[in-house]
């Protein structure tokens, strides 16, 4: 039992845990077969992939219900959703998979290694898939942040030990922000286990709003939230910029 935080138990050190990969979605109809098709081996492994839709109207359910183990509906809402699947997970490690991020080919064996230390949570590095010399300054800030401050993004593939999770009740309801919030919880169990391969998440909403705008809107978001303003609020912000790139 960890003597820090009563009521999560210390982690289990069997070679290759079962993991379930959780994966929240909206309106991915049109890439989420090749998705899924990449995490394939892993059922064929004995783990577990959870989809959990969050009301799509394109098609996603059922092009994703033949290629997971569980597909999920729920109330659109990435925290609520990932909420969901970990509900119905049966993996001793929870992995947090967005649909724009994919995991390195040898992801499986580094998380036998995470399975194997006494940490209770990590993530991946992580690099973005366009060819922009800025796209990997933008990474390589990501992950030097993350690991001088111990807190991780959903970009990063955060994983975590179904009993850390779970005696933490897991991600907090908000609109935004919630992997930060987490991972700051977290990290109070436990250091992160940083993996060095590195996860690639689709960079198309930095080139699609503008590689600097978007640069500039997540740093200012990040750090008014570290001034206490709400997610609600951020989540307002956020929102609003989109639609202005949008329109």
């Amino acid at each position: 039992m960890n003597r820090n935080r009563p009521g999560i138990e210390a982690p289990e050190t069997r070679q290759s845990p079962r993991i379930s990969v959780i994966m929240p979605v909206w309106q991915e109809a049109g890439s989420i077969a090749a998705i899924l098709a990449e995490l394939q081996p892993w059922r064929q492994a004995g783990h577990q992939v959870i989809v959990v839709d969050g009301g799509s109207t394109d098609g996603t359910p059922e092009r994703a219900g033949p290629l997971c183990d569980r597909l999920l509906i729920s109330e659109r809402g990435r925290a609520r959703q990932m909420n969901i699947g970990a509900g119905a997970a049966s993996g001793e490690v929870l992995l947090f998979l967005h649909a724009d991020t994919r995991l390195p080919e040898n992801a499986l064996e580094e998380l036998a290694a995470f399975g194997r230390s006494p940490r209770h949570w990590g993530r991946f590095d992580v690099r973005l898939s366009g060819r922009r010399l800025l796209f990997g300054l933008v990474a390589w800030f990501m992950n030097q942040r993350s690991r001088l401050t111990g807190i991780a993004t959903g970009d990063q593939a955060i994983f975590a030990r179904r009993s850390a999770f779970e005696g933490l009740r897991g991600f907090a309801p908000v609109p935004l922000m919630e992997d930060v919030e987490l991972s700051g919880r977290l990290r109070l169990v436990s250091r992160p286990y940083c993996i060095h391969a590195r996860a690639v998440t689709d960079s198309r909403r930095w080139e699609s709003r503008g590689a600097w705008r978007t640069i500039w809107l997540m740093w200012r978001l990040r750090w008014r939230y570290w001034r206490g303003e709400s997610p609600e609020t951020l989540a307002m912000e956020y929102r609003s910029d989109v639609r202005k790139t949008q329109s």
